[in-house]
């Protein structure tokens, strides 16, 4: 399998919708790495890493998000594996 890093930044109602404690919580799911945060400008910022296959789950999962978010749109950026992360936290700004 290869291992992969997606940079996603996902954009529309992702503030107050607890949606970094459930990107966390489906990344360690899926055993991947990395981390997630908002962004200064509204959005939220997730960028994780590990088995392609899992990460493309995670990014469908994005696409939709917990129930009480709207997601308008996600933009990804791939990236080469680095190994740098054991575990999936939440960043503050």
């Amino acid at each position: 399998m290869a291992l992969k890093q997606l940079q996603l930044v996902v954009r529309g109602r992702v503030q107050g919708v607890y949606f970094p404690a459930s990107a966390q919580r489906e990344a360690r799911r899926l055993g991947l790495g990395g981390w997630v945060k908002f962004r200064s400008d509204g959005g939220l910022e997730i960028l994780a890493e590990g088995e392609e296959a899992a990460i493309r789950e995670l990014y469908g999962w994005a696409q939709k998000g917990p129930s009480a978010a709207r997601v308008d749109r996600v933009d990804t950026r791939w990236r080469s594996y680095t190994g740098e992360f054991a575990d999936f936290r939440i960043v503050e700004h």
